[in-house]
């Protein structure tokens, strides 16, 4: 199956239209249309043409690196790095003094100098005051009292520990396609979310959920119920972390 018929397939069986593609990749409609007749001249060369085939693979929900094998083996196969070129002309650096450590012991000396001038002279010879700080738990002089801690209220708010991931749940209120992405853009499913079912993923720093209809899901994000995130049949991209809900 060459690249276009897998590219038009998938499309399909992920329930999506070319327009709804468009939509999300920012890929012209006529280019999506090309491409799925393999024809990719209408990309604008090679390296816009694998770009085309990336975006579109990772919105349908599969992956993209066949794909791309494939195209670099039918034209002419993979760009090559480009070396780094060494400068036409030399270039010249400044040359570093060694430190002059005669003028730094100098200053040095006159500072221990004028120190001990300002201790002489100022006052210095007074008896020393010393501060002693109790510390808490410690009994304190004869006669004093040792304060003590006041008891917590128990309407006192507690500050809860920021949360380690981020969990997302699912309810269909209709049958919907969903496309879910953990951290670094791995697929965790890709799919139709039939009415009724649920599903529930869990990842580190992200989620990203993209539906091919927002008014179709009822979306739970970290405990809290958002509802449903969309109107009516519209494509919708949700991204959601551990921090989400703000209002939460």
């Amino acid at each position: 199956m060459s690249i276009g018929e897998t590219l038009a397939r998938e499309r399909r069986r992920a329930g999506l239209t070319v327009t709804q593609v468009s939509l999300q990749t920012r890929v012209r409609e006529t280019v999506i249309r090309g491409m799925e007749n393999d024809d990719f001249s209408v990309c604008g060369g090679n390296f816009y043409a694998r770009g085309h085939i990336r975006n579109i693979s990772r919105m349908i929900g599969i992956d993209p690196e066949p794909l791309v094998r494939d195209f670099d083996e039918s034209h002419g196969g993979a760009p090559q790095p480009v070396s780094a070129l060494e400068p036409e002309h030399p270039v010249a650096f400044r040359e570093r003094r060694s430190p002059n450590w005669s003028a730094a012991m100098a200053l040095a000396f006159a500072l221990v100098v004028i120190y001990g001038v300002v201790q002489v002279f100022g006052g210095g010879g007074g008896p020393e005051r010393r501060t002693a700080r109790q510390v808490a738990g410690t009994p304190g002089p004869a006669g004093a009292a040792n304060p003590v801690a006041p008891a917590p209220k128990k309407n006192d708010p507690v500050v809860e520990a920021p949360r380690k991931n981020v969990e997302v749940r699912l309810k269909a209120k209709r049958a919907t396609w969903v496309n879910v992405r953990g951290d670094k853009g791995r697929t965790l499913f890709s799919g139709t979310i039939r009415r009724g079912d649920a599903r529930k993923w869990k990842a580190r720093k992200k989620l990203i959920i993209l539906m091919g209809s927002g008014g179709g899901m009822k979306v739970t994000v970290n405990g809290k119920d958002i509802g449903s995130p969309g109107k009516g049949g519209r494509v919708l991209r949700l991204s959601f972390t551990p921090r989400d809900p703000e209002t939460a």
